[in-house]
């Protein structure tokens, strides 16, 4: 029997999701437990990826603590939240 894949929702919110580079990857790729996982990951992210931006956008509107997200890191995503806030505090 044939399976049939979900046509993705292109009205919805995330419908980005089905261009980006890590859709060729297992999820597990982009939540590692170390540094040489997070430069793996990285590394996808950065090779042209189409939603780049719209990726690290929609982690950072959401508040997504955990793994790798248009190219950042957890750390990389706080300290450009940070900087926004300092940047509307300081507007």
């Amino acid at each position: 029997m044939q399976s049939i894949s979900p046509v993705p929702d292109t009205d919805s919110a995330t419908a980005w999701m089905a261009d980006g580079n890590c859709r060729n990857y297992a999820p597990a790729v982009f939540f590692p437990s170390d540094g040489v996982g997070v430069d793996r990951a990285r590394k996808i992210c950065n090779q042209d990826c189409p939603v780049l931006e719209q990726c690290l956008e929609y982690a950072l509107v959401n508040r997504i603590e955990h793994g790798v997200w248009g190219g950042c890191s957890e750390r990389e995503r706080r300290r450009i939240s940070k900087r926004r806030k300092l940047d509307v505090i300081s507007a």
